[in-house]
């Protein structure tokens, strides 16, 4: 035996089994759920350069989790206006601006039948809000998804996940993004199609939600 074999290893003490977080149901898509996919394929806006388009909604049980596109065209930019403008995509793409008050960035907002709203410029952070303190719905989250770009064209990519369903009647879906010249613009969405797509929901262990 050498000298490290002849000295035993203590065995590790038994520690509890960690709990698994499960977050809100505002702030994400549920786990355990295989959604209905509805294709949407829709412009919120289209400009000689720039599109931002819907691509699609992933119903589940509490929301809907709705894809989108954005491209920014190259014009007559010179390289050091287009460098600008790169750093301002990728940055701007992502929140909203307060220093001057103003907001700014890429944002989207919802407004329901009965009026009430959501928008991302506005919605507090998950890991930010009180202990207990749940928003009042709705509420609309971006999520980036992801892009690139070069000399002639930049992309972008995200998520939008609404909570919760909407009900029955026009769903408004609004978006702004001042820094590239898109004013507010909207467009209307069947409330009432995504709600009836939920029922196609596909629980992973069903007999447990039972229980």
């Amino acid at each position: 035996m050498t000298f490290f074999q002849e000295l035993p290893v203590p065995p590790l003490p038994p520690r509890p089994r960690s709990q698994l977080h499960v977050p809100p149901p505002w702030v994400a898509a549920p786990a355990y759920e295989v959604p209905a996919v509805v294709h949407l394929g829709k412009f919120v806006s289209r400009t000689p350069n720039m599109v931002v388009a819907l691509k699609g909604a992933e119903v589940f049980s509490t929301g809907c989790l709705f894809s989108l596109s954005w491209v920014l065209r190259r014009g007559d930019q010179s390289d050091e206006d287009w460098a600008d403008l790169q750093q301002l995509f990728f940055q701007s793409g992502r929140g909203i601006r307060r220093g001057s008050g103003r907001k700014t960035g890429l944002m989207f907002g919802v407004e329901f039948p009965d009026g009430s709203k959501a928008s991302t410029g506005s919605q507090i952070p998950y890991g930010m809000m009180e202990p207990g303190t749940d928003p009042v719905p709705p509420v609309l989250a971006l999520n980036g998804g992801g892009g690139g770009g070069g000399d002639e064209e930049f992309s972008g990519s995200g998520t939008l996940w609404l909570w919760p369903l909407p009900p029955a009647g026009d769903l408004r879906l609004v978006a702004q993004w001042t820094d590239f010249g898109l004013e507010e613009t909207s467009l209307m969405l069947d409330g009432g199609a995504l709600r009836q797509a939920s029922a196609s929901v596909q629980q992973y262990w069903p007999e447990e939600e039972r229980r």
